[in-house]
């Protein structure tokens, strides 16, 4: 098996990975989703196949599904949206199978994924619903297309031509994420001339998060933030969030307190990614709070990994913080992982005529201190 840190090849379709117990099949089976190609998902009852109907177009379909009789998984809570909850079981994170009607090729299968589409293409239906034979593979393949970026819904059938092989329980393992300091130099900035970069890379994935040193490091517990990517208030200074004021907050405050460390995590859209946020956004506009939008996507109100951040700091040789945030969940994360809370302390920045409605539903539905 080829050694962790190793170059990753590519895989084209047809070319089945056959070692599952390989760390990169994840990757492997992301990367195929992302592009378009069938991957494979064995476990105890059999293999499945699954091609994402996000990136499917006609061709890749029916090369998937020759006979135009593959069915569509989507997510328990997409199912509820389409009314189809009193058709499936009570968990509202579980997949639900949608059996493929005649006139469902990609774009129809894509109305039916994407609730951002349903004000402007009106779905047809009835749509039925059918037993899940693998659960275990269903729950792999629609964790893998989240983890993926792509909306929660796949095209199902048989695994022949899959361009990623990967076990069912493979994808559902919780492991301590495994982090590698890719680089470091120091980095001035305008509210902190005395600053270091830390980038780090993660086995298994893609996302390079990075973190900010800042000030003189001492042996008291530094004061750390916990900052999701937000493209657009951080970079474009969008007033839709508070996400750009608090980043440029969160400096300052670090800075004047002389020793600390800000950690820009790769969590966009709260770790539904750039494409669904603004997906989400657009259901925003429909009158969904930030919380309901991510939910009718398929998603959970917020999908991040606060582990991630806790191995960042384990590799900096920190164990505990005095944590800058107004939502609890990341101080629980942190504790869970095994980092001290020794404080946590408010920050406030950025609220706005736009973004007041955005502030009151994470308080109210997600225990923000506001």
């Amino acid at each position: 098996m080829p050694q962790l840190g190793a170059p990753l090849g590519p895989c084209a379709p047809g070319d089945v990975i056959p070692d599952l117990s390989d760390p990169r099949a994840a990757a492997r089976a992301i990367d195929a989703l992302r592009r378009g190609w069938p991957i494979a998902i064995r476990s105890g009852a059999g293999e499945s196949g699954f091609l994402a109907v996000e990136t499917a177009d006609d061709a890749a379909l029916a090369a998937f599904d020759p006979e135009g009789k593959a069915d569509i998984l989507v997510s328990g809570r997409r199912a509820a949206t389409l009314k189809l909850a009193n058709q499936r079981d009570a968990d509202p994170a579980g997949p639900v199978r949608v059996l493929r009607a005649p006139w469902i090729g990609p774009a129809a299968a894509m109305a039916l994924a994407d609730p951002a589409r349903d004000l402007a293409t009106p779905l047809k239906g009835p749509f039925r619903t059918a037993p899940i034979a693998d659960r275990d593979a269903a729950e792999g393949a629609i964790r893998l297309a989240r983890r993926a970026g792509l909306l929660p819904a796949l095209f199902v059938g048989r695994p022949a031509g899959a361009a990623a092989s990967i076990d069912a329980a493979a994808i559902g393992e919780e492991t301590p994420p495994l982090l590698t300091i890719a680089a470091r130099a120091p980095l001035p900035l305008r509210a902190a001339e005395k600053a270091e970069m830390v980038a780090f890379r993660a086995h298994g994935g893609t996302e390079e998060h990075v973190a900010l040193l800042i000030g003189t490091r001492h042996d008291a517990a530094p004061l750390v933030r916990l900052h999701s990517e937000c493209l657009t208030g951080d970079a474009l200074g969008s007033l839709k969030c508070d996400c750009g004021p608090q980043l440029d907050a969160a400096i300052v405050a670090i800075a004047a307190d002389g020793w600390g460390v800000l950690l820009y995590l790769r969590q966009e859209g709260r770790g539904i990614g750039l494409v669904n946020k603004l997906r989400a956004y657009a259901l925003q506009d429909q009158g969904y709070d930030t919380i309901d939008a991510n939910i009718r996507l398929g998603f959970a109100g917020d999908e991040r990994d606060f582990a991630i951040a806790a191995a960042m700091l384990k590799a900096l040789g920190i164990d505990e913080a005095r944590l800058l945030t107004n939502n609890p969940a990341k101080a629980g994360g942190l504790e869970a992982a095994g980092i001290k809370v020794v404080e946590r302390l408010p920050l406030r920045a950025g609220e706005g005529e736009h973004n007041r409605a955005y502030l009151a539903a994470k308080k109210a539905r997600s225990g923000h201190d506001l």
